[in-house]
C-alpha cells in the first residue's frame, strides 16, 4: 500500500476522532458531565459516540442579565433592540427607501406614490 493512500484511509479518520473526543473533553464541563467518559464514548464509538455527546448534554440557560442588548436588562422589553450608534437616525421604508412617517399617518400600508387601492371603490360601496 502506498503512504498516501495509508494517511487518507488511517489518519484522517483517526484525526475525526481525536478532533471529537477533544471537543467532548473541553465542552463537557460547560455542561455538567464527565469529561473523560465522553471522550472516550466519542472516540471509541466512531461518529455515534460524538451525536450521542452532542444531543445528551444539557441547553445552556440564558440569563439576560447578560445579554448586553436587552434594554434595562429585562427580555420582555426589549423588543428589537438598537444598536447605540444607530440611535436616532431616520427609519427605512419599503426597499430601503427613507420611511415618511409624518406625512402617511392614515396610510397603513404606506404604498408607494401614484398607487391608489381605494380609487373609486369606496363610492362603488356606499351606492
Amino acid at each position: 500500500m502506498q503512504p498516501l493512500v495509508a494517511v487518507i484511509l488511517v489518519g484522517v479518520p483517526l484525526v475525526w476522532l481525536v478532533a471529537f473526543a477533544a471537543y467532548a473533553y473541553l465542552d463537557a464541563p460547560n455542561h455538567g458531565m464527565d469529561r473523560r467518559k465522553w471522550a472516550l464514548i466519542a472516540f471509541f464509538v466512531p461518529l455515534f459516540g460524538f451525536f450521542a455527546y452532542v444531543f445528551e448534554r444539557g441547553e445552556l440557560d440564558y440569563d439576560p442579565s447578560e445579554d448586553p442588548y436587552a434594554q434595562g436588562n429585562d427580555a420582555r422589553k426589549a423588543g428589537l433592540a438598537v444598536h447605540e450608534r444607530r440611535r436616532g437616525e431616520k427609519g427605512l421604508g419599503p426597499a430601503g427607501t427613507e420611511a415618511d412617517d409624518e406625512d402617511d399617518e392614515d396610510d397603513e400600508w404606506n404604498d408607494p406614490d401614484g398607487i391608489d387601492i381605494n380609487d373609486g371603490q369606496d363610492e362603488n360601496r356606499a351606492g
